[in-house]
C-alpha cells in the first residue's frame, strides 16, 4: 500500500473498532492509540516468524484484524466469539494468553532465548505501555534481558496513561525522555546515510557506534534504558507509519537488545474517548454518535462499597490504596474527597500490599481494593507483609467470583482458595448492599486482616436479616417467610425441607432458585454465611441440623473452597445428610456475560433448583 493507502486503513480499522466496541463492550481507548504503531509492526516484520507480544493483549485489536479475523471481529468479547485479549488457541499470531500487567519482556525474553538455543531465526518484538512500567516484573525482565544481551526488540507504547493517569517518578522520568528528539533525529539520520554508503568495513562502523553513544552521553547522560544495557530510540510519533517503519527498519539489523520509545494519545481519532481516555478504557455497549453509555438505576456492589468508603473517610485514621484501578474499585470518589489519604501506586499490586502493611505499622487503618484477579499477584505479599504481623489492614476485592466479558484472566474464582487457609486473615462476603456497609463498619473496628470479596455485579434487593449486627463466624438464615412470605404460607408444616447454604456473591441466583421450588411446593431455606473464614461451626452444625438436604453454592472455584469443608463438616456430624457442591468447575472460564458463565457452571437458578429436587 502507498502512503495514502495506509492511513485510509487506519481510518477503517478504527471505524470497525469503534462500531464494534460501541455493540459488544471492551477496551476501546487504548486500541484507538495503536493504529499505526501495529500497522507499521506488520509492514516491516513478519508475523508469525517475527512474534509479537502485547502486554496485558488488551490493545490488540488491530493487530487481530490484520492476522485474519476481520469476518469474525463483530463476535468480540461475546459467548464463544473472539477474545477481548489474545489466545494461542485463536491464531499462530497469538503467542501468549495474555490479560495481566507487565508480563510482555520475560515472555518475549524466554521466547527469544529459547528459540535461539534451537538456531530458529525471527526477531520477537514485545509491546508494552509506560503504565506497565510500573509494575516491578517488567524492571525485573529489562534487567535480564540488557545481562542475557540477546536482540529483544522492546516497544515503550507512552500514551501516559495506564487505565487511570499515570503517576510516580517513572512517568515524570519518561516524560523527561522525550526532550532528546533532536538526538533521535540526529541518529537516524546518520543511519540513514551510513547504510547508503558502499564498502563500509567493520571499523568504521564500530567508530560511528562509539561516536553515537559518546553524544548521547553528552546530550542525556542519565538514560536508565542504556544503563540496563539496552539500545534506546526514541522517542518517536507513534501515529507516523514513516517515522515507525524506517526506524523498525533500522532496528531490524542489530543484533543486540533495543528499547523503542514511540509517543501515542489514547483515543486517538474518537473525540469522545481522546478527552476522557479512563473512561473509554475499558467500556461497556455505548452510543457510537455521541459516546453516552447506558446508564442503570440498580446499584451495584463497587458503588456501594464508594459511597461507604467515602462516609468512613471521616475518620482521618483511614487511607485507601489502589494499583492503578480508582475508577474501577470504587475509590475515585475517596480520592476526589481525601486526596492527601489516597495512594495510586500504579501497576504494583505487591507495593500496595506492603506498603498498606507500613500505613498499618504506623496506626492507620488502610483500605486495598484490587480486583480478585489482580491480588493473586500479592499473595506473598498478603501473607509475609500483613498476615504473619497480624496488622489491621482492609482488603476489597472487586470482581470476585464470575466476571463477565474479559475471559480467564479476569475471572475471580481463586481468591477464596488462596486466602481461606492463611492464619489471621479473615475472609467475608456480604450478600447485598447493607451486608457491604456493616461488613466494612465491622472490618474498620475489628483492627485486624480482613478481606472483603464482591462479585460485579448489582446487589439484590435486600432482605429481612441482612441488617443484622455482625457476630463474627456467623451467618444470616432466611426462611421462605422472609424472602416470599405470601407464596410460603401453605407450605410452613412440610415434611421434608431443604437448606441452600451460598457466599454472597451467588445469592441473587439463589434467591431466583429457592422463589422458583416454592411455585413447585418445595419448601427451601436460604443461609448467607456472610464469613468464608472464621466459622463457628458449632453454630453452623445446628443451623444445618433440622435439614435432610443442604446445597452448597459458591463462587468460587470447588477445589479448596468453602463449600468443600462445610460439607466435610457436616458428614463428620451426621453421615445421613444428603449433600451437593455446586462450585465453579476445575478449569477456566471463557469470556462471555454473567449469566452465559453462570449457566455454563450449572449455577444458574434452574440448575440450582434441579440440585435440590436430586437431594429430595
Amino acid at each position: 500500500m502507498n502512503k495514502k493507502e495506509i492511513y485510509q486503513l487506519a481510518g477503517e480499522i478504527r471505524k470497525k473498532i469503534i462500531q464494534v466496541v460501541g455493540e459488544n463492550g471492551g477496551h476501546l481507548a487504548s486500541n484507538l492509540g495503536v493504529v499505526e504503531l501495529t500497522i507499521a509492526m506488520h509492514r516491516v516484520f513478519n508475523s508469525p516468524e517475527d512474534a509479537f507480544v502485547w502486554d496485558v493483549s488488551h490493545q490488540a485489536y488491530t493487530h487481530k484484524l490484520l492476522t485474519g479475523r476481520y469476518k469474525e471481529f463483530s463476535t468480540l468479547r461475546r459467548h464463544g466469539g473472539l477474545s477481548g485479549f489474545t489466545k494461542r488457541a485463536e491464531s499462530p499470531h497469538d503467542f501468549f494468553d495474555v490479560g495481566h500487567s507487565s508480563t510482555s519482556v520475560s515472555s518475549s525474553l524466554g521466547l527469544l532465548v529459547g528459540r535461539r538455543l534451537q538456531n530458529q531465526k525471527g526477531k520477537v518484538i514485545a509491546v508494552i505501555g509506560d503504565g506497565a512500567l510500573t509494575g516491578g516484573m517488567a524492571m525485573e525482565a529489562l534487567s535480564h534481558g540488557g545481562l542475557v544481551s540477546k536482540d529483544l526488540i522492546v516497544i515503550l507504547n507512552d500514551n501516559q496513561m495506564s487505565i487511570s493517569e499515570n503517576t510516580g517518578s517513572l512517568s515524570k522520568y519518561l516524560s523527561k525522555l522525550t526532550m532528546t528528539s533532536p538526538y533521535q533525529s540526529f541518529r537516524l539520520g546518520v543511519d540513514t546515510f551510513v547504510d547508503k554508503l558502499p564498502f563500509v568495513n567493520k571499523f568504521i562502523t564500530k567508530f560511528i557506534f562509539r561516536f553515537k553513544r559518546s553524544l548521547k552521553g553528552l546530550l542525556f547522560p542519565n538514560n536508565l534504558f542504556a544503563d540496563l544495557g539496552f539500545e534506546y530510540v526514541g522517542p518517536l510519533n507513534g501515529h507516523n507509519v514513516e517515522e515507525l517503519e524506517a526506524v523498525f527498519q533500522q532496528v531490524k539489523k542489530l543484533h543486540r537488545p533495543v528499547v523503542i520509545h514511540v509517543i501515542t494519545k489514547k483515543g486517538r481519532g474518537y473525540s469522545f474517548a481522546e478527552n476522557d481516555p479512563a473512561t473509554f478504557h475499558g467500556i461497556g455497549p455505548f452510543c457510537t454518535v455521541d459516546g453516552t453509555v447506558e446508564k442503570f438505576d440498580t446499584l451495584s456492589f463497587t458503588e456501594a462499597f464508594s459511597n461507604h468508603l467515602v462516609e468512613l473517610g471521616k475518620n482521618k485514621k483511614i487511607v485507601a490504596i489502589t494499583a492503578a484501578m480508582a475508577k474501577g474499585t470504587g475509590l475515585a470518589a475517596f480520592s476526589r474527597k481525601y486526596p492527601d489519604r489516597f495512594f495510586d501506586v500504579g501497576i504494583a499490586e505487591q507495593h500496595a500490599v506492603t506498603f498498606a502493611g507500613g500505613l498499618a505499622a504506623s496506626g492507620l487503618i488502610p483500605v486495598v481494593a484490587i480486583y480478585s484477579t489482580f491480588m493473586q499477584r500479592a499473595v506473598d505479599q498478603v501473607i509475609h507483609d500483613i498476615a504473619l504481623p497480624d496488622v489491621p489492614c482492609i482488603f476489597v476485592l472487586d470482581r470476585s467470583g464470575i466476571v463477565p466479558d474479559d475471559g480467564e484472566t479476569h475471572q475471580g474464582a481463586f481468591d477464596i482458595a488462596l486466602f481461606r487457609g492463611v492464619p489471621n486473615m479473615i475472609l467475608t462476603a456480604p450478600a447485598s448492599a447493607m451486608e457491604e456497609k456493616i461488613l466494612l463498619d465491622w472490618a474498620v473496628e475489628r483492627k485486624a486482616p480482613v478481606l472483603i470479596r464482591h462479585p460485579k455485579t448489582s446487589c439484590p434487593s435486600e432482605q429481612t436479616g441482612f441488617s443484622q449486627p455482625i457476630c463474627e463466624g456467623r451467618g444470616v438464615l432466611l426462611s421462605c417467610k422472609d424472602y416470599a412470605p405470601t407464596a410460603c404460607s401453605s407450605l410452613e408444616n412440610a415434611d421434608k425441607k431443604v437448606l441452600f447454604v451460598t457466599t454472597g456473591g451467588m445469592f441473587s441466583e439463589v434467591l431466583a432458585a429457592a422463589r422458583s421450588l416454592l411455585l413447585q411446593e418445595i419448601y427451601v431455606d436460604i443461609y448467607n454465611i456472610r464469613f468464608i473464614k472464621p466459622i463457628d461451626e458449632e453454630y453452623f452444625l445446628k443451623i444445618v441440623e433440622p435439614y435432610c438436604g443442604i446445597c452448597f453454592v459458591e463462587d468460587g472455584v470447588e477445589k479448596g473452597g468453602i463449600s468443600e469443608a462445610l460439607e466435610r463438616l457436616v458428614l463428620k456430624n451426621d453421615r445421613n445428610k444428603k449433600t451437593e457442591i455446586k462450585a465453579l468447575p476445575d478449569r477456566f472460564l471463557a469470556h462471555g456475560k454473567r449469566n452465559e458463565i453462570v449457566r455454563d457452571c450449572g449455577l444458574d437458578s434452574e440448575s440450582l433448583a434441579s440440585a435440590i429436587k436430586g437431594l429430595l
